[in-house]
């Protein structure tokens, strides 16, 4: 790099991965470098927590990154704005209402979302976890239409038996349950749909079932082996005409990657992710980085969790540091087995470690004390 020469680094997303690569940034400033953060929220949320706002347990600013200011203290232009497409001919971000953004280095963290193309209606009539503020915007006010209406019959399906879809299921049962009086507590239906015949196939298959028997326990239906076929207004469809009623339909299923991403040049899987390598680097496009779920690493994939983005925030500044510096990038290999701490919305957690599982509600203020530490570093 010249002495007179600025080098363009871009971001887009304000992920996990994100958030701690310019926290660090912030410490140790690079000069000759013009920094761009691209988000389409001020507020990133933080996943590790959503269940415990979901709950109550968390106010909106205690789950969620003040990217305007992450930016100040990182020396970063801010574009509150969404990508749409990439030029990579020309190394141009091209947003829905901005200019094309130049870059000479570019790096994603822009997450995932619940993949509903593959079911009629479900675009249309389900709400999907993520993109978060959609969510919680429907969160919201399926909150105070109940407060306002506590005597309606509420009845929610979530689509989807992986940690997102019980998490959700429980903590979204407790929200409720703090608002109701005891006359009203019959009028409250949550289904799980599970296309498969066990919760939480990733985990050990004690994880499941502890979790199935806490979510029968609180009244929450669970329907397994049930593979959903359509998604009405008032309904979800499964196979051989089975029908649940629903209010209000929540989608927590296989991740997918935005059609942009898809559309794009670069290297991907077959889910269309972005493939990189241990540096987290793209295959085709070196000059361009991506971490977290968006991202798979062709030679350690590993699931679309929360704590890989985490553990990723380090090496990635790091390397952003020695590619604008022209020094050799350093690999990253995520772990084989991480602790998974599972909220079941009652102030306890599950722990999940390869073959073990216990549940506490010590392991819950572990969690707690993990998340707020993370959290903290940011304020």
């Amino acid at each position: 790099m010249s002495a007179n020469q600025t080098i363009k680094l871009v971001l887009i997303g304000g992920g996990h991965s994100h958030a701690i690569a310019l926290k660090s940034w912030s410490e140790n400033l690079l000069s000759g470098v013009k920094l761009t953060l691209i988000s389409d929220v001020k507020n990133t949320p933080y996943s590790g927590m959503l269940p415990g706002h979901i709950a109550g347990f968390y106010n909106y600013k205690e789950t969620h990154i003040n990217l305007p200011y992450l930016a100040k203290i990182a020396g970063a232009k801010l574009i509150v704005d969404k990508a749409i497409d990439l030029d990579l001919d020309n190394n141009l971000v091209i947003c829905q209402h901005s200019d094309p953004i130049s870059f000479d280095y570019l790096s994603l963290d822009i997450g995932s979302t619940p993949k509903t193309s593959t079911v009629p209606g479900a675009s249309e009539y389900a709400i999907a976890a993520k993109p978060v503020p959609l969510f919680l915007d429907a969160w919201y006010q399926l909150l105070e239409t109940f407060k306002n209406n506590p005597e309606l019959p509420l009845k929610i399906a979530i689509i989807g038996g992986g940690a997102g879809g019980v998490e959700l299921a429980l903590n979204m049962h407790s929200r409720l349950q703090q608002l109701i009086s005891n006359n009203f507590t019959q009028n409250i239906e949550i289904s799980l749909i599970h296309r498969g015949s066990r919760l939480l196939s990733g985990h050990n298959q004690k994880v499941g079932d502890l979790l199935t028997k806490i979510l029968h326990k609180k009244g929450i239906s669970l329907y397994f082996n049930t593979e959903v076929t359509e998604i009405k207004p008032d309904r979800v469809v499964a196979k051989n005409n089975q029908t649940i009623d629903t209010n209000y339909t929540f989608w927590v299923t296989q991740a997918d990657s935005p059609q942009w991403i898809k559309n794009s040049a670069l290297a991907q899987d077959n889910h269309g992710f972005i493939l990189v390598n241990n540096n987290l680097q793209s295959i085709s496009h070196p000059h361009i980085f991506a971490t977290g779920d968006i991202a798979t690493i062709k030679n350690n994939p590993r699931p679309k969790a929360g704590v890989f983005a985490v553990r990723q925030g380090k090496p990635l500044y790091e390397n952003w540091l020695n590619i604008i510096t022209k020094q050799p990038l350093k690999a990253y290999f995520p772990q084989e087995k991480y602790l998974a701490l599972i909220g079941t919305g009652d102030r306890k957690a599950i722990a999940s470690w390869g073959n073990s599982c216990w549940q506490s509600s010590l392991l819950w203020y572990l969690k707690d004390y993990i998340d707020r530490k993370f959290m903290n570093q940011f304020n």
